[in-house]
């Protein structure tokens, strides 16, 4: 079995696909969707940040983590309709 190492590397690819997304999402609000995508918005807020934040502590795997849960909540209100998007490179639609 091989261990898998968490790079500097691999949290800034994964940072910006989810920093990608999260832009596409604030202009793809669906009507009556607002109050909503406002809660997602501020929790992907959130994570992106304390992502950051253990990346300068060196906290990789908490840095690596945040960035998970960001892109899920970004998934989460794709496929609930919160947000119009299509495109399955990015979500989970």
């Amino acid at each position: 079995m091989t261990k898998e190492i968490i790079t500097k590397q691999t949290i800034e690819k994964y940072r910006a696909i989810t920093e990608k997304a999260f832009g596409i999402i604030k202009k793809s609000i669906s009507k009556g969707k607002e109050k909503e995508a406002k809660e997602i918005v501020e929790m992907v807020d959130c994570y992106l940040k304390d992502s950051k934040h253990f990346e300068k502590q060196e906290d990789l795997i908490n840095s690596f983590g945040a960035i998970y849960y960001a892109h899920g909540w970004l998934d989460c209100g794709a496929r609930l309709k919160v947000f119009d998007v299509n495109d399955s490179s990015l979500f989970t639609v």
